[in-house]
């Protein structure tokens, strides 16, 4: 017997078919599919039937390897909602994370309405300007007429599935995102809901991952010629499977999802929500398995992927043509701040990262390869400024990090990564939130006893490339420097 994942990404979606066996994981990919977003008008959205049609075809090529399925899952991007009229029908296409809804609202709830103190007491959760919070607050303050009609609010996985089976649920690793969840008092914490005037309503009850929320409806059945498959409420926060998915054996150990986003951090028991994660803007998300992922999100090779679509519309822009020429311009000329908000959704990213570098009276890159170069360096070094943050948070020492995600394909990021840190890197699985989603679904049938046991699992079944780092004392100035061009502590007070 198999089971199916749906893991979707911002960019692309994928459907693997996996088996287990006392030593490995079997996987195998039987479908893949763009997920582009679509702008109407002023409006950037997710195009969320054709993800949902894009399901249906994955379970109907899952049935053609004649393999029967057990059970399926969905992992996706966090603080993306849909609501639900009272028929029951969605009112209309969600918004994109990227939409301008959002803009300069975080800065006016907290100077009006509610305090980063206030919210960060209670949901432990990173500031930023598009968490669910902020799109729910835009959406009151603009008189949405779809807010106003809502009875149900689904984050983005638990609206796939209730699409597939009736059941309307949240799931918690997602739920957490929405800066709206306590995670002290493990519910939706109605004093926030009602200080910016949000229906309580429309929040679903909170499901534990590893949980079976349904079956597949009649209706599918009928339309798939498949019987009805159990559901699985996974960790469908896809970074919540991809800390499931590292092949860790330590109880303590840090990670770096790399893709669209990086989100570095480390796993612990309880979240921490002291002055100091508040102060450096650290999150505490749910995990799988009564866990909490204390990370920061960083803006990850969405900048690179954006320079590389503006490089498209005037030519070739051969991903590794780009890094060979990266590899060949000279190092640690200029230096970007990956998180600045000006590199959130930009018309023109390449000029972007030019302009930043003037702003800051910056040695201005000039050709593509400067460019990609001095957003990978960046990167790097961000890295290392979290890392650093991460271990103090949680009073542990990590003897390297573990990059997981399709991010680790470039072996220039991995082994920067290694070089800033001063550390070792392990480089694998890439599929890490399929391989997460996996075993999860495996825990909840009971064929694993454990995330210990998954994780020794998929380090059997993982092909890691290792990195270890290079011209230590180089990469200590670069990092001195890069601390200094984007205006924060270099580490050498870092308790302050």
């Amino acid at each position: 017997m198999s089971v199916l994942a749906f893991d979707f990404g911002a960019g692309s979606g994928r459907a693997l078919l996996a088996d287990l066996n006392e030593k490995t994981l079997n996987i195998q990919e039987v479908h893949r599919f763009n997920n582009e977003p679509v702008q109407v008008g002023n409006r950037l959205h997710w195009d969320i039937l054709r993800l949902y049609h894009e399901i249906k075809q994955g379970i109907i090529k899952a049935k053609q390897t004649g393999r029967p399925l057990e059970a399926l899952a969905i992992d996706t991007w966090a603080v993306d909602f849909g609501l639900l009229g009272a028929d029951g029908e969605l009112l209309r296409a969600p918004y994109h994370y990227r939409d301008h809804h959002t803009d300069g609202l975080m800065e006016e709830i907290h100077e009006h309405t509610l305090s980063r103190e206030k919210i960060f007491q209670k949901t432990g959760i990173q500031f930023l300007p598009f968490n669910t919070i902020y799109q729910l607050a835009a959406m009151k303050r603009d008189r949405s007429s779809v807010l106003e009609q809502a009875e149900d609010l689904l984050m983005i996985p638990d609206l796939l599935r209730y699409f597939l089976t009736g059941e309307k649920k949240s799931e918690f690793t997602n739920a957490t995102t929405t800066q709206l969840f306590n995670p002290k008092t493990q519910e939706w914490d109605h004093e926030l809901l009602d200080v910016l005037e949000l229906p309580a309503h429309l929040f679903q009850e909170v499901v534990k991952p590893g949980t079976v929320i349904g079956h597949l409806s009649r209706e599918v059945c009928k339309e798939l010629d498949v019987p009805p498959i159990p559901v699985v409420a996974v960790g469908e926060h896809d970074t919540a499977s991809a800390v499931a998915g590292v092949p860790a054996l330590d109880e303590s150990f840090a990670y770096l999802s790399c893709g669209t986003w990086s989100l570095m951090g480390t796993e612990v028991s309880t979240p921490v929500m002291d002055e100091q994660a508040l102060r450096w803007n650290f999150t505490n998300e749910g995990g799988v398995q009564d866990t909490f992922r204390l990370l920061k999100n960083i803006m990850g090779l969405w900048i690179l992927e954006e320079c590389r679509r503006m490089w498209k519309t005037e030519g070739d822009a051969d991903y590794e043509s780009l890094l060979q020429e990266a590899q060949k311009s000279p190092s640690f000329q200029s230096f970007i701040d990956p998180d600045d908000i000006q590199f959130l959704n930009p018309a023109n990213m390449p000029k972007q990262i030019q302009d930043y570098c003037a702003q800051t009276e910056q040695k201005v890159p000039g050709t593509k390869g400067e460019i990609v170069r001095c957003i990978l360096e960046s990167l790097a070094l961000k890295y290392r400024y979290v890392f650093e943050r991460a271990e103090i948070l949680s009073g542990n020492s990590f003897y390297g990090l573990h990059m997981v995600g399709g991010g680790i394909k470039n072996e220039m990021l991995c082994q920067f990564t290694s070089n800033a840190l001063g550390k070792p890197v392990w480089a694998g699985p890439a599929e890490a939130s399929a391989i997460g989603n996996i075993v999860m679904q495996f825990i909840a049938l009971g064929k694993l006893n454990g995330l210990g046991d998954a994780r020794l699992l998929n380090l059997k079944s993982t092909s890691m490339q290792y990195y270890f780092p290079e011209e230590q004392d180089f990469w200590d100035k670069a990092y001195m420097d890069f601390c200094v061009k984007i205006g924060v502590s270099n580490g050498t007070n870092l308790i302050k």
